[in-house]
């Protein structure tokens, strides 16, 4: 009998035991017991927030493209991918021998004390992403530890402790990032008297008629005179998938800079190709300190700040002060990172994500017209958004899709959006179900 054949990451679902199956709820039970009660009570308020349905998760074992298995080999469309970390899928081919390769040779260095090959060809390619002059890169291991490295840059470079942020945007939450967290005041309120005071928001522009409302707010905040960095998101995440108009990016880069400010952009979830662009700003502005993040790493923790030498210089100090790690540019992420890299741009997957998105969004448009509860397609890439009319519809139809084995995650304050983020090599076959799949979702009673 001929072994099976190694699974393709382009399949459609095949669920063999109504999610959570026994294997799931057995290590669900065992993690009540051991984790944070934060995600536990998290679930709980989940399974409130919609009358009280289960919303009990799966417990995830395996991956191969874009499809994962459960515990009790359920095998899933990962519309999620790691929250969009996963760019080229998972187990993908060309990280895989960087990684095997790397593995049989240096695993960890010793950060910024002594280099190792990975970091140094990492830093050539990301230097190429800013169009700055003589850019330089400092590398971490998370977004968040990567923005804290922007606001450290930003803060040596004009003296100024001051941040402005966005309503909604949300940064990562160490220290300080959290700070700058728009997305929800309880994140930052229990700390509140350990972070920067010296942080302003002004609302996210939706729309051209809310433009000039969020540019009088920012006028307002860079004339205190204390704004040292503007952090902004190019397309607004986890606070609800929501592009700017035209313009916002550059009119707050001219701000900034007749303040004295520097503009941060975030491009954690946007850059790398997922919304169909290397670096989604770029259309728009040349940051002054960019910010990348989650796909990098092709799945492993691996981060970069990234700012031209003229700014960068600030922390050429008499008295030392530095911003790194233990694992900062650590050599297999780096050439997890390098092998990413490389294969986003051998395989013009930018390019393939900004048409594939495009398609995936126009039928999602089409396959839901008319569904109940439906407000908006919102697409950039193959970062897409499905807006619902409240978070308990969100809440269920999540759910739903996930009963029939399609796994997303939720934006918006309260989960009404429903949020795509696949491999940029998935498949549209997979889309195209997934997106009939949501059709029956909603029409089914309690959008289940």
């Amino acid at each position: 009998m001929p072994p099976p054949s190694e699974p393709s990451g382009d399949d459609l679902p095949a669920i063999r035991t109504p999610p959570p199956g026994p294997r799931s709820r057995d290590a669900l039970a065992r993690l009540a017991a051991l984790e944070n009660p934060a995600f536990a009570r998290r679930r709980e308020a989940r399974s409130e927030a919609t009358g009280g349905e289960d919303m009990s998760p799966i417990v995830l074992a395996r991956g191969r493209g874009a499809n994962v298995w459960d515990a009790d080999d359920n095998r899933f469309v990962d519309l999620a991918a790691g929250f969009g970390s996963i760019l080229l899928g998972h187990g993908a081919p060309s990280v895989e021998r960087a990684v095997s390769a790397q593995l049989g040779g240096l695993v960890q260095g010793l950060g910024d004390l002594y280099a190792s090959e990975p970091k140094v060809a990492l830093l050539e390619r990301l230097v190429r992403l800013h169009p700055g002059v003589s850019p330089r890169v400092i590398l971490a291991s998370t977004g968040a530890d990567a923005v804290t490295a922007a606001l450290k840059t930003a803060c040596l470079a004009t003296g100024r402790p001051g941040i402005l942020a966005f309503e909604g945007a949300y940064h990562g939450l160490g220290y300080a990032p959290l700070a700058a967290c728009g997305y929800r005041a309880s994140y930052r309120a229990p700390f509140a008297d350990q972070l920067n005071p010296h942080v302003q928001f002004a609302p996210y522009p939706r729309s051209p008629a809310e433009l000039d409302r969020s540019l009088a707010r920012v006028e307002v905040a860079l004339a205190r005179g204390d704004v040292g960095a503007v952090l902004v998101e190019p397309i607004l995440g986890r606070g609800g998938c929501v592009a700017p108009p035209a313009g916002f990016l550059a009119a707050l880069l001219e701000r900034a800079h007749a303040r004295g400010a520097l503009l941060v952009v975030d491009e954690i979830w946007t850059g790398l190709g997922r919304t169909g662009e290397m670096i989604r700003s770029a259309r728009e502005v040349t940051a002054d300190i960019l910010v990348l993040g989650k796909g990098l790493g092709g799945g492993l923790p691996i981060s970069a700040c990234i700012a031209p030498e003229a700014i960068a210089r600030a922390w050429a100090r008499e008295d030392e002060v530095v911003h790194t790690s233990t694992h900062a540019g650590w050599p297999l992420a780096a050439a997890a990172a390098n092998a990413t890299l490389d294969t986003i741009r051998s395989e013009k997957l930018e390019a393939r994500a900004a048409e594939v998105g495009a398609r995936f969004a126009t039928t999602l448009r089409e396959t839901l017209a008319g569904a109940p509860g439906l407000v908006e397609v919102r697409g950039w890439g193959l970062l897409v958004g499905v807006e619902l009319r409240d978070g308990a519809l969100g809440l269920r139809a999540l759910r739903g899709w996930l009963e029939r084995g399609y796994l997303a995650t939720t934006a918006g304050r309260g989960h009404e959006i429903l949020v795509a983020t696949p491999p940029l090599t998935i498949a549209e076959t997979q889309l195209d179900a997934a997106a009939a799949a949501l059709r029956e979702v909603l029409l089914a009673p309690h959008g289940r």
